[in-house]
């Protein structure tokens, strides 16, 4: 049966195991854990099986791809909107795998229906792409030539209804490097968990340091909030101060009100 039916009737549900219907925010961080832990053998050994990561340390530039609406003009520091907010997080994303430099960064723009964007990613000409909506069929329709790409946490949900496709956009990375894969979630994971700490730009130092990643990315987090700040003022910085009615999916889900949805593009023909 469907979701609704193995609860056993929606009176059954509560909190975050109902389906989200667009009224209530949906912008939430999976608990991180012990980031700092110490562990210097598994450091090592991490940042080992990391080629991507491993590769910032000689070429000191990350090459991220955005997607953006047919049409659209030059994309610059001043653009604002969902185009800005996604460039900010390959910035974001160069803060945190460089050390704070978040002007080494190089932009590729894609048209959003273009795909060439994901066999930009799938050949290496981009490090990860940004903007992009989350399809499975970009996964689970791959051809197994080209591997499949993992998508992260979700920083931008559309306004349709529960009963269409809604809309989530991510940063989508190649599946053949797990470690960089769980690097770049662990970034956009970072701006909700500084808004539900109340971290901010100001007081970044409080953003816990994390081994996983080994010892040159120890403050990868803190770097990535030193510049940004939290998810909120990354959003007011894009969009204004709007109400959180006015933002549809995109401000906290801090009540455990609905999380669930489903992703579009699971069902797909594989030739």
């Amino acid at each position: 049966g469907n979701y609704h039916e193995i609860w056993g009737g929606e009176g059954n549900r509560q909190g975050m195991n109902q389906i989200n219907n667009g009224t209530s925010g949906m912008i939430y961080a999976i608990p991180f854990g012990e980031l700092d832990e110490e562990d210097d053998d598994k450091r090592d050994f991490d940042v080992a099986t990391s080629n991507t990561l491993r590769n910032f340390e000689e070429s000191r530039l990350l090459n991220c791809g955005v997607v953006v609406p047919d049409g659209f003009g030059r994309v610059t520091k001043l653009t604002k909107g969902f185009v800005g907010m996604t460039v900010d997080y390959c910035r974001i994303l160069a803060a945190a795998v460089l050390s704070g430099n978040y002007d080494l960064v190089n932009i590729t723009t894609f048209s959003q229906n273009d795909n060439s964007s994901f066999a930009a990613l799938n050949d290496g000409t981009i490090d990860v792409l940004a903007g992009v909506r989350v399809e499975k069929k970009h996964d689970f329709g791959s051809p197994p030539s080209t591997g499949g790409v993992h998508f992260s946490t979700p920083y931008f949900y559309g306004n349709e209804t529960a009963s269409d496709d809604v809309s989530f956009f991510s940063l989508a990375t190649r599946e053949d490097d797990v470690m960089f894969s769980s690097f770049v979630n662990c970034v956009v994971l970072a701006t909700i968990y500084a808004q539900e700490n109340y971290i901010t730009r100001r007081n970044d130092k409080f953003m816990s340091r994390v081994s996983l990643f080994g010892n040159d990315f120890e403050w990868a987090l803190r770097d990535a909030i030193a510049f940004s700040g939290n998810y909120d003022q990354i959003y007011k910085k894009h969009f204004g101060d709007l109400w959180e009615a006015e933002r549809g999916r995109n401000y906290l889900n801090e009540d455990g009100g609905p999380q669930i949805y489903s992703f579009p593009g699971l069902l797909v023909t594989v030739n």
